[in-house]
C-alpha cells in the first residue's frame, strides 16, 4: 500500500516515539498499520544510528535495501481497464496520468526496511534523492553488516552510489556489464547481446541488434469456442 502524507496517523506508537525524539520527522502510518517515515540522506546515518542503539527502538536487522526510479512517473503504455473497448490501439501511444509523483524533486527513492525482533516492529526509511545532485547516499554498512550485499544490489541494478560502502562492485550483471537494469531509461532489450562466434573460438560481445519496441498483445474479440449456443437455431431432427 502507497504511504503519503495523507495517511498520516498520530495514534500509533511507533509514531509517537519517533516524534518524541525527532519532532520533525515526516512519519505516517497506514490504515494496515505499515509505519513509513521519509528523511533526507544527510540525516540518514544519525537516524538509523539512533533506531538501532536506541532501546525504545531496538532495530536490530536491516532486512532489505531497494531503490524506486520515478522518471515518467505516470506515464502508461497499458490501459488494460480499457482495453475491452480501444482494443489494439493500446499501447500505440504513451497514456499520460494525471497522477504525480510523491517527491517531484526527486528522480530516485532509496528504501530501508528495518525489523525489531525484541519488540516485533518494522519501520520503512525512505530517502529520496534530489534530481539536480549525484545519486549518492551514505553507506549504512558500519550499522548493520546487512547493508553490504543489499547496496551493492542497489548500486548494480539502479547505479546509486553507496559513500563509505567497503567494497561497491557489481554483484548480479557480469562483468563489463553497460548501464544498469532497473532504470526506468534502460532499454527492455539491454545495451549489447552475446553469441558465440565459431570463427574466433569464443563468445562475443556485440551492440543488441533488436529493436526497441511496445508489444501489442493480440485480442481475440470472437471466439467460437466460448459462443453461447442460439436457442432459435435448431439441430436436424432425429424424429
Amino acid at each position: 500500500m502507497a504511504m503519503t502524507e495523507e495517511s498520516r496517523d498520530d495514534g500509533g506508537e511507533l509514531c509517537g516515539m519517533i516524534r518524541s525524539r525527532w519532532p520533525e520527522a515526516r512519519v505516517a502510518r497506514s490504515s494496515l498499520g505499515e509505519v513509513s517515515w521519509s528523511l533526507a540522506p544527510e540525516a540518514l546515518l544519525a537516524v538509523a544510528q539512533g533506531l538501532r542503539e536506541d532501546p525504545r527502538f531496538s532495530f536490530e536487522q536491516l532486512m532489505d535495501v531497494t531503490a524506486v526510479d520515478y522518471l515518467a512517473y505516470g506515464q502508461e503504455d497499458w490501459m488494460t481497464e480499457a482495453s475491452t473497448a480501444v482494443g489494439f490501439s493500446r499501447a500505440r501511444e504513451a497514456v499520460q496520468n494525471p497522477v504525480a509523483p510523491p517527491h517531484p524533486e526527486a528522480r530516485f527513492e532509496v528504501v530501508y526496511h528495518l525489523l525489531s525482533v525484541s519488540r516485533n516492529e518494522r519501520l520503512r526509511l525512505k530517502v529520496p534523492l534530489a534530481s539536480d545532485r549525484p545519486a549518492v547516499i551514505p553507506s549504512l554498512t558500519g550499522i548493520w553488516a546487512s547493508a553490504d550485499w543489499f547496496e551493492r544490489e542497489v548500486f548494480d541494478l539502479f547505479g546509486i552510489l553507496f559513500e563509505g560502502h567497503p567494497d561497491l562492485r557489481r554483484i548480479l550483471t557480469d562483468y563489463g556489464f553497460i548501464g544498469h537494469p532497473f532504470r526506468k531509461d534502460f532499454p527492455l532489450s539491454g545495451e549489447i547481446e552475446v553469441r558465440y562466434d565459431p570463427e574466433a573460438g569464443r563468445v562475443v560481445y556485440e551492440p543488441v541488434s533488436i529493436t526497441p519496441r511496445t508489444l501489442v498483445p493480440r485480442v481475440i474479440r470472437d471466439d467460437a469456442r466460448y459462443a453461447k449456443p442460439d436457442p432459435a437455431e435448431k439441430g436436424p431432427s432425429h424424429d
